[in-house]
Order: structure tokens, then sequence, then C-alpha cells
């Protein structure tokens, strides 16, 4: 996807001046149903109400489907909240898509969040003073700490298969940095993409006998389907890591990542600044910087892996 033109889009926007209780209305665009992206929905719900911020939700989710997160975007416009929020990088995209096309009375604060690479998607041009009314929260993991992971895990990689959607910006971007790094660390990276949930199992497929493991990044698409990419795992004997920890209960052998639920949380404090009449782009990206390590020992065993004493003891979870 090309990137977008952000630098003039929300020159004009409604300016909050802070919310009396009942007062606020925040329209959710969410990519798609799955453990991450619903504990970081749930986390930014949770922060407000802690905070004792009344607020009603007009919660979208688009199925994976772009042609539909369009609609759900130019929908949002239409409701006139107080407050805009995307979960997940296409979400994202399209809603500042449509508040780039909508007329300036109906133009409102925007606000991102999980997704990894906020640049390369077109949302910001810079990370310290996002465009005018745009702010979010970046899920970008260390690659290579992550990568360091998987391969003290496996010892024996020479081929990483990277399972992923070719149409997701944020996917494509943790492609690269994994890529870059592959001469360093002494690998080789096998690609097998889908496009939509249907095709994922025949993707994973694919990299039976030309990889010695699989990675899946924070792919919305691919984790909509993952049962479908153990499955061949299990029976192909052919370790999958993730990069969401909420993937490893689902059946990975490992991941090192956030908890997404924090992730949300995060993401509702700024949102509560925004309420509060704090302009977006006076507010810097915010990134997450706790890892947290799972292992599942019961299907590390189911694909032909023994997890590492070193990495037990490091875990913050581990799956019998």
């Amino acid at each position: 996807m090309k990137k977008l033109v952000t630098a003039a889009l929300f020159c004009t926007f409604i300016s909050l001046q802070g919310f009396t209780a009942g007062a606020a209305t925040i329209s959710v665009s969410q990519f798609v149903e799955h453990p991450a992206l619903d504990a970081v929905l749930q986390g930014f719900q949770d922060y407000l109400q802690e905070k004792g911020i009344a607020v009603t939700y007009n919660v979208h989710n688009a199925q994976a489907n772009m042609g539909t997160a369009t609609q759900i975007a130019q929908q949002m416009i239409g409701e006139k909240a107080d407050l805009l929020v995307a979960i997940a990088t296409p979400s994202a995209q399209t809603c500042v898509q449509a508040l780039s096309k909508a007329p300036a009375e109906l133009r409102r604060p925007f606000l991102f969040t999980a997704v990894t690479d906020p640049v390369s998607a077109g949302l910001v041009k810079d990370l310290q003073r996002p465009d005018p009314g745009i702010t979010g929260v970046s899920d970008l993991l260390p690659i290579e700490e992550h990568i360091k992971m998987v391969l003290s895990f496996k010892s024996d990689i020479q081929k990483l298969g990277l399972l992923y959607n070719a149409g997701e910006a944020n996917s494509k971007a943790t492609i690269a940095s994994i890529k870059a790094l592959s001469g360093k660390l002494g690998f080789e990276t096998v690609e097998a993409t889908a496009s939509k949930t249907a095709d994922v199992y025949q993707a994973a497929k694919s990299l039976v006998g030309r990889a010695d493991a699989i990675f899946i990044p924070t792919d919305n698409t691919i984790i909509s389907a993952l049962e479908s990419v153990i499955k061949v795992g299990v029976q192909n004997k052919l370790p999958i890591f993730a990069a969401d920890v909420d993937s490893v209960k689902r059946g990975a052998v490992a991941a090192m990542g956030f908890d997404y639920y924090k992730h949300g949380y995060q993401t509702g404090a700024i949102a509560a600044r925004i309420l509060n009449g704090e302009r977006p782009e006076s507010i810097p990206v915010q990134f997450q910087k706790d890892l947290q390590l799972h292992i599942n020992a019961d299907y590390s065993k189911q694909m032909g892996v023994t997890p590492p004493e070193a990495l037990l003891q490091k875990a913050t979870k581990i799956y019998q």
C-alpha cells in the first residue's frame, strides 16, 4: 500500500475541552477478532472505566476484510464521536484515509494502537511529532532479540519460514527486519503469504519441507487462522513460533512479546488525555517496552522440539 499523505489531514479537527461524566463517545474500528486485539480493546476500556470516565462505545469489527474496514471508517466519520480509535494497522490506515476526505467539521481526534510501524504504514511522518489530530501506541518488537530466542529454542534452524499477509504493512516491515538480520545471525528465510484467512492453511503447508521452523509476525490475517497453522506444525513436526504471546496458549511453541491487555491499557491512558483536552499531536507515539516470554511445553513436544532449560528458567509463563 502506498504511503498516505498525512501532513495536512487533520489541520482542522474538533478540539476537546474536557468531559463531564457521561459526555464522551468513542468509535472503535478493530480489524479482526483474535485474542491479542480483543485484549487491546478490553485493556483500553478498562483503563477509562477505572479512571471514572464514562464512555459510550461504537465498536466495529472488519473481520479481516479491507473492504469492510473501509466502510467502517466511513461510517465512523458519520457517527461524529468525540474520539476515533483504530486497533491494528489496516483499520488505522482506512481511518486515516477516511478522515483525509472528510469535511473539516466532521474530523475528530484519532488514536491508533497495535500498529507495528506507524511511519511505514503512512500514519505519521515523525514518531515524536505526530501529524495534527493523530497519535497512538506501537507494538513494534525488538526483532533481533526475538529471533535470537527462536534460534536458541531450536539451534539447528538453517531456513526460517516466514508466514504473513503481504498486504499488511506491519507484517511487511517485520519481515524486512528479519531478512536484514538473516545474514548476521546465520539463517536463510523462506516466505509464504496468505491474503485471507481461507488461504492460511495452504500457505503454511507450502513451507513443509522448505523450512526448519515457521515464524508468524503480529499479522492479523495469519493469527486469525492460527489453529490451521498449528495443525500443519503438529502433523509435520514443524515448530511454529509467534510474535505475540497470546498465540502461545493457542499452540505456538514460544513467543517473546507484549501483554496486549497492557498495550490497550496504555492506549486508554492516552485517550483520557485527549478527552481531557490535550491535542493528539502533542503526545509522541508511545511504545511498550516490557517483554514477556511464553512457552507451550505441550505443543513443543507435539512439534518435535524440547524447550531449552535456560529459556524455561526465563519464561514468564509456561503452558504444560
